[in-house]
Parts: structure tokens; C-alpha cells; sequence
């Protein structure tokens, strides 16, 4: 089985609540990559990029708050998980805000690029879109902005990481939105993405929009990343989350969809973000993402 690399990312720079940057902590802590090596993967923690605390750092432009400082942990991200991408594993990046993803889906859309002559897909799991842009953004939160920034759009500083752009609409799917700004609406319309809301996941059922959100990301691509806001459960299964919006993913439906990821043996990368550890219950959230992780990564009820 193709081999793990853990990759931590405490970032708290891209949004307005400070904590998400012991989520790699809280994850280890929770046994991450014991548990990954006990599914017969070997597990190579690569520790943490450097990033500086927020007390340090320089707010700069307030319509994107910390770019400069954030972008510098992107292109770390970046460069650790294309090593590992080239190595033959598969990365696990731990964060940390979701700011961190366009330092990772960049590297995996170069890598898949080069290993198969194909673009990459993209599942960006989340109760939010973030595709806002300095332009749109109501808070000038950079954590909101990275997948515009994956397709080509702004702000520079992250679109400009890896070959840009790193991502295209058609292969890009958004599953679990139901938290939008108004003018970012806009912006995820016209990006001709592909959008699969809450309601959807009522409607259809999360087995039905998994599978529709695996095709979609699959077709025509040579891989998959999977960017995982744990934010896009619901605040009763996971209550240590970055920005909380209720009317998320229950436990079942965030593991269907994992599982169903598992199956597709698509997977070239996964995100773990936003796990706050000073809003969650007794490390309750860190310990269920590890458990999606190991879904994702192929562990089975039987």
C-alpha cells in the first residue's frame, strides 16, 4: 500500500478565531499516525512547517490579512508535500486553517500533472466556499479565499504558488456549502464549479452526492485530493472547529463519504483543517477526524 506522510500545518493566521494552530498537535495527540500504520501503511511523520505565531506576524493589507506571512507556509506546504507526492506517498497535511490548502492541492496538482500527464481533482469538503477574493471578502480572512486562489484567481501571493492555475472548474466539487457571503455567491456561479449543498445532502442523500462528487472530480483527471474543513459537520459531532455553522455532516454521512473516497483508490492527498482545540470537548474533534482519515485511507467496518 502506498505509503503516509504526515505534514502539520499550525497556521491560525487566515482566520479571525486564534487555536487552530495546535490542530496538528491535537490530532498526534489523538494517535494519528499510530492508527494509520496499524491499517498495514507505513507512517512517516515529517513534523511541522514553520510558521509564525500571529503575535509576531504582520497584519500588512486588510483586505488580506497576514498574506505574506501565510503564503511563506504555503509554499512550504507545498514543497514538503510535493517531496512527498515524488516519494510515492501520500500526503496527510494537518492544519491549522484551510488557508494551508493551496500550498498542498498545489503541490498535488504538479505532481499528478507530471505522473500522468492529467489535472487533478479536487473535493473541497467545507460548510463554506472559500472562494472569496480580497475584492469579496467581508472580513479580509485569507482562510476564505484559497480555492479561488487554486483557480487562478486571487489573491496572487496564493495563486501564484506551484503552476497556476492549479486547479480547473470542471473538476473541481464543493460538497456540504451552506454558509455563503452574498457577493462570493456570485463568485462561485460564475467559476462554474461544481456545488453540492446541505440541501442536496437532505435531499439525495450523502451517498448518492458522494458518488456524483467522486465522478465529477474523476473524470478526465489523473487523481484526487481531498481537502476535509471539519467545520462542514455539524457542531454536535464536531464541536472544535474554526467557524462553527450548525447543520452539518452527522458521524455517519462525513464517514460514508470518506469511505466511499476509499473505494474510488483515487486518493492521491488529503487536508485535515480547522480543528480547534481550545472550543472542542476532551480532544472529542481531533479524535474524529483521525477517524474519518482512516476511512478515507481504506479501513473498513468489516
Amino acid at each position: 500500500m502506498t505509503p503516509v506522510h504526515l505534514i502539520g500545518a499550525p497556521l491560525d493566521l487566515g482566520g479571525g478565531r486564534r487555536g487552530v494552530d495546535m490542530g496538528p498537535s491535537a490530532l498526534r495527540i489523538a494517535g494519528l499516525g499510530e492508527q494509520i500504520a496499524a491499517l498495514g501503511r507505513a507512517t512517516i511523520d515529517q513534523g511541522n512547517v514553520a510558521a509564525p505565531i500571529r503575535e509576531l506576524a504582520r497584519e500588512g493589507d486588510a483586505r488580506k490579512k497576514y498574506i505574506e506571512d501565510i503564503a511563506a507556509v504555503c509554499r512550504r506546504i507545498h514543497a514538503m508535500a510535493r517531496a512527498s507526492l515524488d516519494a510515492g506517498a501520500l500526503p496527510v497535511v494537518i492544519g491549522g486553517d484551510h488557508s494551508v490548502a493551496a500550498g498542498s492541492v498545489a503541490a498535488s496538482a504538479e505532481a499528478v500533472r507530471a505522473a500522468t500527464g492529467k489535472p487533478l481533482g479536487v473535493i473541497w469538503v467545507d460548510a463554506h466556499g472559500d472562494m472569496n477574493t480580497p475584492e469579496t471578502s467581508e472580513s479580509g480572512n485569507v482562510h476564505g479565499m484559497p480555492l479561488a486562489a487554486l483557480l487562478g484567481q486571487a489573491p496572487h501571493e496564493l495563486a501564484s504558488i506551484g503552476t497556476s492555475p492549479s486547479l480547473r472548474p470542471e473538476h473541481t466539487v464543493l460538497v456540504g456549502i451552506r454558509n455563503l457571503d452574498d457577493r462570493e455567491k456570485d463568485q462561485i456561479r460564475a467559476a462554474g464549479v461544481h456545488v453540492f449543498t446541505m440541501k442536496d445532502v437532505d435531499r439525495d442523500g450523502i451517498a448518492r452526492v458522494a458518488e456524483r462528487a467522486i465522478a465529477l472530480a474523476s473524470e478526465g483527471t489523473g487523481g484526487l485530493h481531498v481537502s476535509f474543513d471539519l467545520d462542514v459537520c455539524d457542531p454536535s459531532v464536531a464541536p472544535g472547529v474554526g467557524t462553527p455553522v450548525r447543520g452539518g455532516l452527522d458521524y455517519r454521512e462525513a464517514h460514508m463519504l470518506m469511505e466511499l473516497v476509499a473505494d474510488s483508490q483515487r486518493l492521491v492527498a488529503l487536508d485535515l483543517v480547522e480543528v480547534n482545540p481550545t472550543l472542542d470537548v476532551r480532544n472529542t474533534t481531533a479524535e474524529f477526524a483521525v477517524e474519518l482519515a482512516l476511512s478515507a485511507l481504506g479501513k473498513r467496518i468489516i
